[in-house]
């Protein structure tokens, strides 16, 4: 069926969406201001909300992220008059997957907002119902579970969690463990070590305990991310790909090269997790990788870009025919262990580089898009290359870029003819492959939309399992 003008700019609305949902975390990035940012991302929501709700509330069930899934599930329940099928199911999907910490915020944003519908009581009493032990969330979620169970009028499954939260005093001893432990860490210290790191730091500060001392009793009861943040030691081999680049690219110059056999053999057994059943199979691989000094991200996402492209250069390297993967840095860098963002972004002189010789099956950019060493280069290059040199597409191209464009509401482009989506992690790489071909202008409405359901159909089948 021939695809009308309006179904083509909707399919673009879509897109842009898709990749703002992708990458945007409302925070500070290297160009813009989190407040920019989260004024940029207020506009998309609500634009696409009214536009195109069934397909807005579908995005639930793509690799968004937890930020903008909240806020999905945020502006769905305050809208309940204009809800559509399955919205409820994929919200409580949703939920089921995003850290519970953020579920209380926005079971504490509902609140606010003053939104207490009977989908939304519903949709919270569920997922109370559905967590594993209400007790411990009375300890490490207090003001969330508390908030939550007031707001939704919601009787707590269990007398002591009730008590615990709303009337403290009652109960001289509790017999589920943690709640018991909470109370007894108010005047005695081992009891500290019995509860959630997060929880025992307050009692530890309390309590006048040197925190190294307090670091190294409570160390059996952190998690992984937990040990990471606190610089404690940590298993390499099971951290996620993304944030093992993160920690490599946190480690002093000398170090990583002390542990440069270490560390390398760690990001490759990441990447060959992710990769899994594909690796080896992307035939000739060339990637353009940015390390320009943007690449250093800001303050609160701190070397973020520059991470996702490395935990992209594993992946690649994993992704493709044995030997047949080539990296181009953009500062020339050679020895991805021991990156760092400086310097200005030659993306063209690069991607001339990559495209140089033997044309590869697939050349993969990830980079912000800030093309500047010169201005422009980048997208001429691309032009030339698609229009005169590989008309027949031959090589599959695309651009990823990890860092959203407050100003342009979306992800920065380098070409019309090259696809770009957006990506948060690097793990997420081969999934923007499959959607990536929407954003080339070549298939329409009709289309994104039949991918959307069958992801929607996917989403809610592994859920209900």
């Amino acid at each position: 069926m021939q695809e009308t003008f309006s179904d083509l700019i909707a399919a673009e609305d879509v897109l842009l969406f898709v990749n703002a949902a992708v990458t945007a975390t409302g925070q500070r990035e290297f160009r813009s201001s989190a407040g920019e940012q989260r004024l940029s991302l207020a506009f998309l929501h609500e634009y696409v909300r009214v536009n195109y709700r069934p397909v807005y509330a579908a995005a639930l069930a793509l690799d968004i992220n937890d930020h903008n899934a909240a806020l999905i599930v945020e502006h769905l329940l305050r809208t309940p008059k204009e809800a559509g099928e399955q919205e409820g199911r994929l919200i409580a999907a949703r939920l089921t997957r995003l850290p519970p910490q953020r579920v209380y915020r926005l079971f504490r944003a509902l609140r606010a907002a003053k939104v207490n519908n009977r989908r939304t009581r519903a949709i919270v009493r569920e997922w109370l119902a559905g967590r594993a032990d209400l007790g411990h969330d009375a300890v490490k979620y207090r003001a969330g579970l508390k908030t939550a169970a007031r707001h939704a009028h919601l009787p707590l499954p269990h007398a002591e969690s009730g008590d615990f939260l709303f009337a403290p005093g009652r109960r001289v001893r509790y017999e589920h463990a943690l709640l018991d432990a909470h109370r007894r860490a108010h005047y005695e210290q081992g009891a500290l070590y019995e509860l959630p790191f997060t929880v025992a730091e307050g009692f530890a500060a309390k309590h006048g305990v040197p925190r190294e001392v307090f670091l190294e009793r409570i160390a059996p009861r952190m998690t992984r991310l937990e040990r990471l943040r606190t610089a404690r030691a940590t298993d390499l081999t099971v951290m996620p790909l993304t944030r093992l680049a993160l920690y490599v690219l946190s480690l002093p110059f000398g170090e990583r090269v002390t542990r440069r056999a270490e560390l390398t053999a760690a990001l490759r057994a990441a990447a060959g997790r992710v990769a899994g059943p594909y690796a080896g199979s992307w035939g000739r691989v060339a990637a353009v990788l940015d390390d320009s000094y943007s690449a250093s991200g800001s303050a609160v996402k701190r070397r973020r870009p520059l991470a996702v492209a490395l935990g992209c250069h594993f992946l690649l390297e994993a992704l493709a025919a044995p030997g047949a993967y080539s990296a181009h840095w953009t500062s020339g860098a050679t020895d991805p262990l021991l990156v760092r963002p400086w310097g200005p972004t030659p993306l063209g002189t690069r991607i001339l580089d990559a495209l140089e010789g033997p044309a590869p099956d697939r050349l993969v950019i990830v980079s912000d898009g800030w093309d500047n060493a010169p201005p422009g280069l980048a997208g001429e290059v691309l032009r030339v290359w698609r229009t005169r040199l590989d008309p027949e597409r031959r090589t599959s191209a695309i651009h990823v870029n990890p860092v959203y464009d407050a100003d342009g509401f979306d992800v920065r482009r380098l070409a019309p003819s090259v696809p770009t989506a957006g990506i948060r992690d690097a793990e997420d790489l081969a999934a923007l492959v499959e959607i990536a071909q929407f954003a080339e202008g070549r298939t329409g409405l009709a289309e994104l939309r039949a991918y959307l359901d069958r992801r929607v159909e996917l989403f809610l089948k592994e859920a209900s399992r």
